[in-house]
């Protein structure tokens, strides 16, 4: 009695299974894998590779193998915008051993009440003159790259220093200043601006605004050149302010955690 080859029947399966495979792959890619279907192919992907793995289908295995693998790496690079921010967090964050000396600098000590006065009066000042300003304040994730792009000033924040650096035709008064603590660190600062489409006439200060507020947990006051008008931005969002509303606004931004905003 003469017995079916099995073996070669499985043998012609695996090839038939992984070249359709293949080209469900090449399907995929051409279709760039959208948010709705990864769910469905990584679930459809794992019960294959276990039943690649209980029939031995070798070359199928093989292949899935070299599919996960190129998923994830697609994937990877086509939502690396939204990855970004995360990994700028977990680059900026001390790890637990290091031989170098990395110390996050000691924050000093001062009255928070009267120097949020101090900001409302700056900013108050520029408004009124319409003198166009950006004024970054750093909190948890320090800023020690961005203040590459500019110039280091390290004084202590006043209304007088301010108005100077930002007063039209000064050498400084493009970019932003960035604040950390209660002095100023740097000044002409230049961020990268957001790219999402915003609604209404926002100019580069706004849209800088933006960008350096999606990156990290800094707090930005915009003064508009054109009209005075005050916006601040936090965590992604510009939210346009008044006189009245803006200590409040501000304040509220500046001390807001992470354990508030989860």
């Amino acid at each position: 009695m003469i017995l079916p080859n099995f073996s070669l029947a499985t043998t012609w399966i695996d090839l038939s299974l992984s070249i359709i495979l293949g080209a469900f792959l090449i399907f995929v890619v051409y279709r760039m894998i959208n948010r709705h279907f990864v769910l469905i192919y990584a679930i459809a992907n794992f019960l294959l590779l276990v039943l690649s793995w209980l029939f031995n289908f070798q070359l199928l295995n093989t292949l899935l193998i070299i599919i996960t693998i190129a998923t994830i790496t697609l994937t990877f690079f086509i939502n690396i915008s939204r990855i970004r921010p995360f990994i700028l967090s977990a680059a900026k964050t001390r790890p637990i051993f290091s031989f170098r000396s990395s110390k996050k600098p000691v924050e000093k000590v001062f009255d928070r009440q009267a120097f949020y006065k101090k900001v409302k009066e700056t900013v108050m000042a520029l408004s009124k003159q319409k003198i166009g300003a950006l004024l970054t304040f750093e909190k948890n994730m320090l800023l020690t790259e961005a203040i590459k792009t500019g110039t280091m000033v390290n004084a202590p924040f006043s209304a007088e220093l301010v108005m100077t650096i930002f007063y039209p035709g000064t050498r400084l008064h493009d970019g932003a200043i960035v604040i950390r603590g209660n002095e100023i660190l740097a000044a002409s600062v230049y961020f990268t601006p957001t790219t999402k489409p915003l609604t209404g006439k926002y100019g580069s200060r706004h849209r800088a605004a933006i960008g350096v507020s999606e990156l990290f947990d800094a707090v930005t006051v915009v003064v508009s050149e054109e009209t005075g008008r005050i916006s601040v931005a936090y965590r992604g969002e510009l939210q346009t302010v008044t006189i009245d509303t803006f200590l409040r606004v501000f304040e509220e931004s500046m001390l807001e955690t992470l354990e508030d905003i989860n």
